[in-house]
């Protein structure tokens, strides 16, 4: 499964409606911490086909990052049906994402 980029637009039927958990970033093109974790969750999108992957850029969707209380940048919120579950924040590994998905 490919990474979906969503918008404030799709935001709700990509995610807060999915049936499935739901890996969402955060990120901003000026952020080089962000664009360095796109390869890792690229590589996340199709190792786990049962997780869904979705990136939102911040600076189109300031109203969706502000309700989520997105500060900084890559910021990753894992959703549950339709409920934030956990969070990071910060360049991570692909091991300490992994660490928070269900197996």
């Amino acid at each position: 499964m490919a990474v979906a980029e969503v918008t404030g637009k799709t935001f709700e039927a990509e995610v807060l409606q999915a049936d499935q958990w739901v890996v969402v970033d955060f990120w901003a093109d000026w952020c080089t911490p962000c664009l360095m974790l796109t390869p890792i969750l690229k590589e996340l999108a199709e190792e786990r086909k049962d997780i869904k992957i979705c990136k939102i850029n911040v600076d189109g969707a300031q109203d969706i990052a502000g309700k989520y209380e997105v500060m900084s940048l890559p910021h990753i919120i894992l959703f549950k049906d339709g409920e934030p579950v956990d969070e990071l924040i910060g360049m991570v590994s692909k091991e300490r994402l992994l660490a928070l998905l269900p197996k």
